[in-house]
Formats: structure tokens, C-alpha cells, sequence
């Protein structure tokens, strides 16, 4: 057997420990027994369980832990990975491809997202599956030291995400919620999902209420469809509630994101490294991938509202490192690999293909591997393709201008060109020394490096001799870049020397090795994430660690000036309508003001009219100047027109309110003005909310 076919064979193996079988299962299990028989009344009793579980913990309102459920059916029945960690995340990568998948069905059908109903098909699904696959549920409780970097990563920016929040209410929490317009638009698309049930795309005309054509079409909604159906389980129902909530709830979700992504780019480097990265090593390359997370301009993506962007990057982490170490039985490849095309392409679509090439890469180095397969493997190739290119074919059938869009201007988050071009380097390096370039994973770690900087050049090529500069979408890309640079460690490790020889004996062995370790984390921390144990960096200046984005926003120090503000929108009476909130004299307060506002109301779809707000309605607060007062409210007038019903203007100064009340009524205009209702801008602002 060659290499490249052991390796993809054996899979997760460990000298101490052996593996699980990682093909496919046969007509014999592992140790020689005949497999168990099919059995109806295991069948129906699964089936009955899959419907009745969830019917029992949305009536306690228990819910949200169907989601772990989920996760732990689909890892008790497939077979791949080692460890317990391993398994659970390539269980949680099929049932968000599941979801996404599934959720084409959810669209059409009348119970939209209901936690019963969603969660009910999937665990028949599962345990049909299980049954047909003669699959006895079993999980891999074994660990590895090296989990608790991957966890600890998690944990230790999850602390600093959630941190400033401590102590403070869902309207209170909207600061750090509203810091930019991005993260109001993301939330009408998950907004938009709850509303009609399901994806906008297919529901394009009810959507239009909920958010800015022709977004409903031409925005990827993968991350904001998974999140508004986890909603539906945390909230026991499809029915989001007082929006205030909801709003609390997407928020914190991101939050989980977050820390889920820095944690599985630790996790993917480590998988990639695979049975031969262990030890001292393996510590080496895990400490360092969270330390640079730790101390990463990413942290930008969250604060400026890029939502679907780290969370479409987190995919792309787990697809990849599945494309690269694919150690599983072909059906579960072909399961875990097009959960990650789809869930990858749903959520941030250019990187789809990143993901494509890693696959068709996956498939050319293991060629073999799929001999008297190739029909099943084609099959769900096709099937793979369609489903994961259906929203961006309707986005290309609507009114997306791809030419325009990809050379498209605004803020964007770059990536940190010693990562990307650094550790690129260094994993082309490792990846072509002779230690693994003879390995399948080698192999298919080169495709994907080689892939990877050929999109980006060729990306980089195009936006040069079109616009003669880099723009929005490629700072996008070169995130995928950054990506394959941290997981690639993982191949780096494996190149070190092996493990620690510190003495004969086991004790004092491993004792040194766990010595070793620890100074491995500390150096990791030191160098990559500026931690300088109390020490000042220089004589005269703070460690690094102080100043970077994720200790900032701990510190509560990303709050912006929206504060909870908009969300009493919801206490005004009578407000059925339209809103527009103008705080201040400042177009851009005045804009998010106005969106939020909207939003929580239900009407998010208002801002079609009132997008261009900002830069020309400037006024609201005490004493504007004259010509921006008329010129706004000149302005203001051809917005009101174009909105489906008289709206309600809500001003911080009374003064203010009253004039633009008088100069609108002359006009013919009609309009409600509130001026500073129960002092809303003056007075600390603590409500409480019914309906939480």
C-alpha cells in the first residue's frame, strides 16, 4: 500500500492508543464480527425518539440543547478522528452543511423555522442514515493535552468578548451591538430570515420589508440563516419575541462565533499536523496559532461588523483542514467535504471557491483511494455543485453586477501581511520537504498553498489592470490567506525534531515533556502575542498585549456613540409606521439612529427610502447651522416620499422638532414629530422590556 493510501487509511492514529477504523464500513466490522442486522424496531424507535425529544424540550423550553444533540447524534454514528474533540467538530461541520441544506426545505414548507419540525427531519435523517449504514452509536472518549489549547483558546477570548457585557442590559449592550452600519445590515438579513421563514432569496418580495433591495437576492445568507435558526432552538421557538431581545441574542451569538473561529484555526493546524504532530510539537504549533489570534487585527471583523465575513472564514478553516487530512471513510469525506462547500459558499461566497479548489485537490491526490467509487463520488460532486451555487445563480440572474461589485470601494479590515506572507512562505516550506511532500497530506496541503496564492494573484492581477489598485473584495480574500498560513503550522510541526528525550524512564519523560510544553506556551505568547509577564515591552512602554484590539474591547473601549438610544423606539406609543430618528446635528448618528429604530420595529425595509440619509440630513440636535437645516430638510422631504406611510421623526431638541414639524406641514407633508420624548437623550437611559 503506498503512503498516501496508508495515511488516509489509518487516519487519526496515535502510538499510544489505536485508531478507529477510518473507511468505510464493510460487511465486517473491525474486529472480524458480522455487523449488526437491521432491525425495524430499532428503526421506528429512533424515529419516534427523533420527533419526540424535540416536542419535550421546546415544551419546557429546553431547546437549545438540541443543537449539542444534534451534534452528538451525528458524532455517535459517523466514523472518523481519534479524539472526542476531533469527532465533535467534524459532527458539527455536517449539521451546519445540514441545516443549509435542509433549509431549502424549510423555506417552502408552512412551519418555516420551528425547532420541532427542523430538528425532528434531522434526527430521522441521522438515524436512518445510522440504521442503513449498520452504524452501533459509538464515540471516541479519549483526549489529547492538546485540546485544552484548542479549548483554552476559546475560553480565553470568549472572556475577553464577553467582558464588557457583564452586568448590563440587552438595551445597554446595544453600544457595543450598533458600532457600525455593517452590523445593522447583517442583522435585518437575519431579521429578514425570522420574518419570512426561511432564506430571503426565495421569499424575495415578503423579504423586501425586512431589508434594502436587492440584498434579499444578492447577499450571501448562510451565517445569518444558520444563526436565525439556532435562535429558533435557543428561544424554543420561531417566534423571535420583543426585538430588543433578539437583538441582545444575535449579538451574543457573534460573540461565539468569534471565539469559535480563533479556536478552530488551533484545532485545523492540529488536525493537519495529524498522528505524526505530537508532543512538545504539537504544543508549539497550537500555542502559537492562539497566540497570534490573540493579538490579530481580526478582532476588527467583529467590531466593524463584518459578520458574515469571520464566520464564513471559520468554514473555510474546517473545510480546509478536512480537504488536507481527509483521515475518513470515503462516504464521510464526501459528507464532511460537501458540508463544507455549502456552508462555506452560503456564507461568504467568494470563498467558495478557496474551498472548491481545496476539495478538487482532496479528490486528485487521493484518486486512488476512490477506485470503483468514482459514480457515488461524481454523484454528489453534481448534487454538491447545485446546491451550493443556487443562491449566487438567482444573485446573478437579479440585479448583481458581478464586474462592479468585485472592484467595489469601502472600509475593509486588511490582513496582517507577516501572517500571510510569512507563515505562507513557511508552510510552502514545510510542505516541500521530503517528510511530507511523500505524504498524501503533504500533497494535498501543497494543492491547496499553490491554490490558494494562484486565486489571489490572479484576483490581485485583475483589480490591478481594471482599477490600477487593491480594493474591498481582495482585502476579503486575503483572509483565506491568512487562514492557510496558521493552519499550515500544523505541517511545520511535523518537520521539527521529534519528541522530548529527556531520560529512559516514563515519569521523568513525560514530566519533561510537560516542562517543555509549558515553556513552549510562554515563548509562543511572548513572541507572537506580546505578552510580557509584567515587564514593559521597552523601558518607557507597555507590553504590546495592552494595545491590541481584543484586550481593547475588553475593556469595553469599541463602544459606540449609539448607546441603547434607538431601541426606545419600541416604548414609543402608537408607533406603527415608519421612523426617523435624528439625534443629532451629525448625518451618520442620524442614519443609525434611523436604521436601528427601523429594525426594531420590524421595518427594516424603510431604509430603502432613508439610506441616503447620510451625508445629507444633518440635523436634529440644538442650534443647527441655517443652510444645513434647509438643505436637510429639503432633503428630508424627498424621503418622506418615497416611504409607504407617513412617518413618525423623533428629535433629541424640542425647538428643532417644532420647525421641522411647521416647515413640513407648509409643504403639504405629512409627518409625526416626537421631540425628546420622556428626555430620552437627556436622562440615563435603563428600561426594561416586556417579552424577554
Amino acid at each position: 500500500m503506498s503512503t498516501a493510501q496508508s495515511e488516509l487509511t489509518t487516519g487519526a492514529r496515535s502510538r499510544q492508543q489505536p485508531a478507529e477504523p477510518a473507511g468505510p464500513v464493510g460487511p465486517r466490522s473491525r474486529a472480524g464480527a458480522q455487523p449488526p442486522r437491521r432491525n425495524p424496531l430499532h428503526l421506528a424507535l429512533a424515529v419516534l425518539l427523533s420527533w419526540l425529544v424535540p416536542a419535550g424540550l421546546v415544551a419546557v423550553h429546553l431547546g437549545v440543547l438540541l443543537l449539542p444533540l444534534l451534534v452528538l447524534a451525528v458524532a455517535v454514528v459517523i466514523r472518523t478522528g481519534g479524539v472526542l474533540l476531533d469527532r465533535l467538530v467534524i459532527a458539527g461541520l455536517i449539521v451546519a452543511g445540514s441545516v443549509l441544506t435542509l433549509g431549502l426545505l424549510y423555506s417552502l414548507w408552512p412551519w418555516g423555522l420551528a425547532p420541532v419540525p427542523t430538528t425532528g427531519v434531522m434526527f430521522t435523517l441521522i438515524s436512518v442514515g445510522g440504521w442503513l449504514a449498520r452504524r452501533r452509536p459509538r464515540l471516541p472518549l479519549r483526549f489529547r493535552g492538546s485540546d485544552l489549547l484548542v479549548l483554552g483558546t476559546v475560553a480565553v477570548v470568549g472572556r475577553y468578548l464577553f467582558h464588557p457585557l457583564m452586568g448590563e442590559t440587552a438595551a445597554e449592550r446595544v453600544a457595543l451591538f450598533a458600532t457600525s452600519e455593517d452590523r445593522l445590515a447583517h442583522f435585518s438579513f437575519f431579521s429578514g430570515i425570522q420574518g419570512v421563514g426561511g432564506f430571503n432569496f426565495l421569499h424575495q418580495e415578503a423579504a423586501k420589508a425586512y431589508l434594502i433591495p436587492p440584498s434579499e437576492v444578492t447577499y450571501p445568507q448562510g451565517s445569518h440563516f444558520l444563526l436565525a435558526w439556532v435562535d429558533a432552538l435557543v428561544h424554543s421557538s420561531a417566534d423571535p419575541g420583543a426585538m430588543i431581545y433578539t437583538v441582545n441574542r444575535y449579538f451574543l451569538y457573534l460573540l461565539v462565533c468569534y471565539a469559535l473561529f480563533c479556536g478552530g484555526l488551533v484545532w485545523a493546524a492540529r488536525w493537519i499536523g495529524g498522528p505524526r504532530l505530537r508532543g512538545w510539537r504539537c504544543t508549539a504549533v497550537c500555542a502559537t496559532v492562539g497566540a497570534v489570534m490573540l493579538a490579530t487585527n481580526y478582532l476588527d471583523l467583529l467590531a466593524h461588523g463584518f459578520d458574515s465575513t469571520f464566520i464564513g472564514l471559520f468554514f473555510v478553516t474546517l473545510t480546509l483542514a478536512v480537504a488536507v487530512r481527509p483521515a475518513m471513510g470515503v462516504g464521510e469525506f464526501l459528507l464532511a467535504g460537501a458540508a463544507g462547500m455549502i456552508t462555506v459558499t452560503y456564507a461568504y461566497n467568494i470563498y467558495g471557491a478557496f474551498a472548491g479548489v481545496a476539495l478538487f485537490g482532496a479528490l486528485v491526490v487521493h484518486r486512488r483511494r476512490f477506485a470503483g467509487r468514482w459514480p457515488w463520488v461524481l454523484g454528489a460532486l453534481v448534487v454538491t455543485l447545485g446546491v451550493a451555487a443556487l443562491p449566487s445563480a438567482l444573485s446573478l440572474m437579479g440585479d448583481l453586477d458581478v464586474a462592479s461589485a468585485s472592484n467595489m470601494n469601502g472600509p475593509s479590515v486588511s490582513a496582517d501581511n507577516s501572517v500571510l506572507i510569512g507563515g505562507g512562505l513557511l508552510g510552502l516550506l514545510a510542505a516541500v520537504m521530503p517528510r511530507n511532500r511523500r505524504t498524501a497530506t503533504g500533497q494535498a496541503h501543497l494543492a491547496v498553498l499553490l491554490g490558494t496564492g494562484a486565486l489571489l494573484s490572479a484576483f490581485a492581477l485583475y483589480q490591478l489592470h481594471t482599477i490600477q489598485r487593491y480594493s474591498y473584495y481582495f482585502h476579503k480574500m486575503t483572509g483565506v490567506g491568512v487562514v492557510v498560513s496558521l493552519v499550515s503550522l500544523g505541517a511545520v510541526g511535523v518537520v521539527l525534531q521529534g519528541q522530548y528525550r529527556g531520560s529512559a524512564r516514563t515519569l521523568p519523560r513525560r514530566a519533561g515533556e510537560l516542562v517543555v510544553s509549558v515553556l513552549t506556551v510562554a515563548t509562543a505568547l511572548s513572541l507572537f502575542a506580546g505578552v510580557q509577564w509584567g515587564f514593559l515591552s521597552t523601558k518607557d512602554k507597555r507590553a504590546d498585549w495592552y494595545a491590541n484590539p481584543l484586550v481593547a474591547w475588553g475593556r469595553g473601549e469599541w463602544r459606540s456613540d449609539m448607546g441603547p438610544k434607538g431601541a426606545e423606539a419600541l416604548q414609543l406609543p402608537g408607533v406603527t409606521g415608519p421612523v426617523v430618528f435624528l439625534v443629532a446635528n451629525d448625518d451618520y448618528k442620524n442614519l443609525k439612529a434611523t436604521w436601528l429604530a427601523s429594525l426594531l420595529n420590524r421595518r427594516g425595509g424603510d431604509m430603502a427610502a432613508l439610506y441616503d440619509m447620510h451625508p445629507h440630513i444633518g440635523i436634529g440636535g440644538p442650534s443647527p447651522k441655517e443652510e444645513d437645516y434647509r438643505k436637510s430638510v429639503g432633503k428630508l422631504k424627498e424621503f418622506i416620499a418615497k416611504l409607504p406611510a407617513p412617518p413618525t421623526i423623533v428629535t433629541a431638541d424640542r425647538p428643532v422638532g417644532d420647525r421641522i414639524k411647521r416647515d413640513l406641514a407648509a409643504q403639504g407633508v405629512k409627518v409625526t414629530v416626537l421631540s425628546d420624548p420622556q428626555n430620552l437623550w437627556t436622562e440615563p437611559w435603563k428600561r426594561t422590556f416586556p417579552g424577554g
